[in-house]
């Protein structure tokens, strides 16, 4: 069986007059047992898609919570192989839609294709690949195709026409707008320009997700407005590591948060 369709599942929202909500956490962020405990968690307060990340040493986009996880889980021995294994062996319990956000050296050492066949047999929906840019992405857009997965690219505030033209033609899951030009967990600045930005982005036509920056429940709320999807990452992976007590309720408020 076929993971989900991150596209489809976007469409299917829209239909429904709602906006997607995207909650991100880090895989073997403690353990890998406790991931699928926050994955259903997730689910239960009303995720629409999950961005799942692999850790990695050298991260170049992840700010200082994310990069403190990544190394909570490294120290763990948590490494891809492993999430993949873990996602397959429990892929019957895992009900939302799984995009795996992961820099490209994991995957090259893992083996381009081997990646892509073991990640739809864990039924993986979509991939983002932050350090691939549209030049590069040929092979790995080749097998994404191949194996059913969708992909999504990133666009920042400082793309130009011609760029977000290419991203949006290669992006087969939604486009992904850093909200900021920095790392995750920085400060969102919500003005007309980065509104007007995110319209122009729409204007190709595939489905835009805003991420980076928005931690609180009145940004998700402004976010939502414009954006198909809001995606939500440092915030919640703080909230699980400091209070994982009222983390549920927090998610829960951002969900309610995104019209």
């Amino acid at each position: 069986m076929k993971g989900f369709s991150v596209r489809k599942k976007l469409e299917e929202i829209k239909k429904q007059g709602r906006k997607a909500f995207i909650p991100y956490i880090m895989a073997g962020d403690p353990d890998l047992e406790d991931t699928l405990r926050r994955i259903k968690m997730l689910t239960d307060a009303g995720a629409d898609i999950i961005e799942l990340g692999v850790p990695f040493s050298d991260p170049l986009a992840d700010g200082p919570t994310i990069q403190k996880a990544s190394d909570r889980a490294l120290n763990a021995g948590v490494t891809l192989r492993k999430i993949l294994k873990f996602l397959q062996e429990f892929k019957e319990e895992i009900q939302t839609p799984v995009i795996l956000m992961s820099y490209l050296n994991p995957v090259f050492c893992y083996g381009i294709e081997k990646f892509f066949n073991d990640a739809s047999s864990a039924r993986i929906s979509g991939v983002i690949f932050p350090d691939l840019t549209v030049e590069e992405s040929r092979i790995y857009m080749f097998y994404a195709k191949k194996y059913s997965i969708d992909t999504v690219f990133l666009v920042a505030p400082t793309s130009t026409p011609e760029r977000i033209k290419k991203i949006a033609r290669s992006s087969t899951g939604f486009i992904y707008y850093v909200s900021i030009t920095g790392i995750t967990g920085s400060e969102l600045i919500l003005d007309k320009a980065f509104k007007e930005h995110i319209d122009y982005v729409k204007s190709f036509g595939k489905p835009v997700c805003v991420g980076f920056g928005v931690s609180k429940p009145k940004e998700a709320a402004y976010v939502s407005q414009f954006a198909d999807g809001v995606i939500v990452g440092s915030a919640i992976v703080k909230m699980f590591h400091e209070k994982p007590e009222e983390a549920y309720e927090f998610i829960k408020s951002l969900r309610e948060a995104i019209k």
